[in-house]
């Protein structure tokens, strides 16, 4: 089971991730790499949450 430490630090990366996107967006010429790469580690991040917070096997 996932520690309430692991949860917090993975929810704070996901808030920072979602703040980053929102302030690159907002840029005229806002480089679309860069958010895209953000969108995948904030994926990444959600996917790590939705496994600790559900720590059922995974169905075959």
């Amino acid at each position: 089971m996932a520690s309430h430490a692991q949860l917090d630090t993975l929810t704070k990366r996901h808030q920072e991730l979602e703040a980053a996107i929102s302030a690159e967006l907002k840029h005229p010429a806002f480089d679309e790499l860069r958010v895209v790469e953000l969108k995948r580690e904030k994926l990444k991040v959600k996917d790590l949450l939705e496994g600790l917070a559900d720590p059922s096997p995974p169905m075959n």
